[in-house]
């Protein structure tokens, strides 16, 4: 009777749909970019780079409309009465579109670069997300506007550069923290008094609770959540999932090295990454209870396969086809039977469809080493942002930002999950990039170009530098600690010499050198360097909620005292750099893994400081986390910059100067 039972169950499991059942009213089938009419007649496509939405009905198959919206466009939503809510990254503003009209019905001032959207239950509250508050780069927020009047209710600060939201028909919310690695439960009962239920989970203890425990000794690797991006919630509400990236804090060493995992060839990006598998910054998917926000991760110490019977998916999304890797989460959808959850990887071009519940099972490939509980892994179109599911979860639809083009994924139908995508792609934008611009942004975030990478790598330039910027991490290299530094805005082609220790004097041989040795990829031509720097030249800085059209007067004391402590000997000239090595007193002399003398006789490169306020932790080693901490560090000693002249007040003027940057 029992085997009858459990094969009943995996029966439903295996469905590409199961019976039916009422999802909790906060459920959503959709994630990122796209969106689908509450009845599944129309599909809302965003379109970053065109700054508008398409509009498809998916019965005809055809674009049916598109309706202009604010500057770079992210993500979308669909209120109980089928209105439209964008967020416009690149204008601090929401766009309102009531369905049927196909124009924009209003615009909502917000905060700065807003991201993540939903919608409460009984449709009368819009919750944003915003990067960052408007007076403060240090923290983002999360701000509800009635949807009646559009007027704001409230706005709560939540945490650095918070990205999506999940709502719970309990009131209660989960946001996650894109840098920081977490998520914050939010209690929104009371219409105009939220408050944080709980500011972090303890996610990254919990993962790496035995090597924490035991530091002193040789057991495990500490793995950090990283671009922590979209949460989403099962139908039934208990459980929610977070997309994520687990990057390394111990030594990364080549593999081959005793004690370290083989799998990535010679390149410094692959092996040794957690639970034994992937590559020093892995894709992975976070299992929370939504009610309480406690994390179900699997040690990384240990062998993550092995638990009895887990009822959760592992940390790492692990492909379950050699040749083609997984990288680059982005977007998530749970299936309306609870049994699936599809990951949208913007790295790869794909999607992996993985169970919710269960890692074990004869339709998975657990045997062949690495294990991967990937049911399917299935190929789209480039740069793929976003996802939506049918109510009946017979059919999905995926948007490629990059190619600005619609696949439709499809399967035989109940009981089958051979999922596979159907007829051509549907072509609802084009280019409005430079040629060169269009192939060097697909290079920066392809983990699946061979030129770039190997398969058993599976890392991107976007993989470290996310959206062109920065992941917050500080990657413990041979030659010692490495902040990533943010790229975008900064006129990066134009500060060379490259890397923090100065030691390429053209970008091509820095492209090349990284590419090769670390990445796993081939040579790096002219033509690809040439691709590479027209994107990044282009890519926008991040925006700066201290920037005005004029400075304020703290603003302009604070220039005053960038020449009063002679800042400006090296960062001078439009990106804020001479382009020269200097030692500022930062160099990490002890420990696992010191500077190398070699680098510490020539000094550190001196970064641009463009887009200073949204690009903490600061220095090359990541030691501190704010402008002010830094300058204090070495006030006294003038090591960095002539700074033991300067009164308290200076150093706050400083430090406002410097957040325009």
């Amino acid at each position: 009777m029992r085997k009858q039972v459990l094969a009943a169950v995996m029966a439903l499991a295996l469905g590409w749909a199961g019976c039916e059942q009422q999802p909790i009213a906060t459920y959503s089938p959709s994630a990122g970019s796209l969106a689908l009419s509450r009845d599944d007649a129309f599909l809302y496509a965003v379109d970053t780079d065109n700054g508008l939405v398409a509009v498809v009905d998916t019965d005809a198959y055809e674009k049916v409309a598109e309706v202009k919206v604010g500057r770079a466009p992210e993500r979308i939503t669909v209120g109980p009465d089928d209105t439209l809510y964008v967020s416009n990254r690149g204008d601090r503003s929401v766009s309102v579109i009531r369905r049927g009209q196909w124009t924009e019905a209003a615009r909502l001032q917000v905060g700065v670069e807003p991201m993540g959207l939903a919608v409460s239950a009984d449709g009368q509250t819009l919750l944003v997300v915003n990067s960052t508050m408007l007076d403060s780069s240090e923290t983002g927020s999360v701000a509800a506007f009635d949807t009646a009047t559009l007027e704001k209710r409230w706005e709560l600060p939540v945490g650095d550069e918070p990205r999506g939201i999940a709502l719970l028909e309990d009131g209660t919310a989960l946001v996650t923290l894109h840098r920081m690695g977490e998520v914050v439960q939010l209690d929104l009962s009371s219409r105009n008094r939220p408050k944080i239920l709980k500011a972090r989970t303890g996610l990254n203890e919990r993962a790496n609770a035995l090597a924490l425990q035991r530091r002193d000794s040789t057991v495990g690797t500490t793995f950090h959540a990283r671009g922590v991006t979209d949460v989403v919630v099962s139908p039934d509400g208990r459980r929610a999932f977070a997309t994520a990236q687990w990057a390394r804090e111990d030594p990364v060493v080549t593999p081959g090295t005793p004690g370290m995992p083989s799998g990535g060839g010679d390149s410094l990006y692959g092996g040794g990454g957690p639970c034994g598998v992937g590559a020093i910054a892995s894709p992975g998917v976070i299992t929370f209870e939504a009610e309480t926000a406690e994390p179900r991760v699997d040690d990384h110490s240990q062998a993550c396969n092995e638990d009895d019977n887990p009822d959760f998916p592992p940390n790492t999304i692990t492909s379950p086809d050699p040749s083609h890797p997984v990288q680059g989460p982005i977007a998530s959808v749970v299936d309306p039977t609870g049994a699936w959850l599809y990951v949208v990887n913007r790295e790869t071009n794909n999607v992996a469809v993985m169970p919710t519940n269960r890692r074990k099972g004869e339709d998975l490939n657990v045997v062949r080493l690495p294990a991967t509980t990937v049911r399917q892994l299935v190929r789209v179109g480039a740069g793929p942002n976003g996802i939506a599911l049918s109510r009946d979860g017979r059919r999905a639809y995926v948007y490629n930002g990059f190619d600005h083009t619609l696949s439709r994924l499809v399967g035989d139908g109940l009981g089958t999950v051979n999922i596979r995508e159907e007829g051509p792609r549907l072509q609802l934008a084009g280019d409005v990039l430079p040629p060169e611009v269009v192939m060097g942004r697909k290079l920066f975030f392809s983990a699946l170009d061979t030129r770039m990478t190997a398969a058993n790598v599976g890392a991107a330039c976007s993989t470290c530098h996310h959206d062109v910027r920065d992941d917050g991490h500080t990657w413990m290299f041979p030659d010692g600690p490495r902040q990533t530094p943010t790229l975008a805005g900064r006129m990066i082609t134009q500060t060379g010499p490259f890397h923090w220790s100065g030691e390429f004097s053209s970008l091509n041989d820095f492209l090349d050198v990284t590419v090769r040795h670390r990445m796993g990829g081939g040579m790096v031509d002219a033509f690809m360097t040439a691709q590479l720097s027209a994107f990044m030249d282009v890519a926008p800085a991040p925006d700066n909620p201290y920037k005005r059209e004029e400075l304020t007067e703290v603003q302009r004391r604070g220039a005053q005292v960038f020449v009063k402590a002679r800042c400006d000997d090296c960062h001078t000239g439009e990106a804020f750099t001479n382009n020269k090595q200097a030692n500022v007193g930062t160099f990490v002399l002890s420990g696992a893994l010191p500077d190398k003398e070699a680098v510490r006789k020539l000094g550190l490169n001196t970064p641009s400081l463009l887009g200073l306020a949204r690009s903490a932790p600061y220095l090359h080693d990541g030691s501190a986390m704010t402008l002010k901490e830094r300058i204090f560090q070495t006030r006294y000693t003038d090591q960095h910059g002539k700074t033991s002249q300067l009164s308290d007040a200076d150093v706050e003027d400083l430090v406002e100067f410097l957040r325009t940057l």
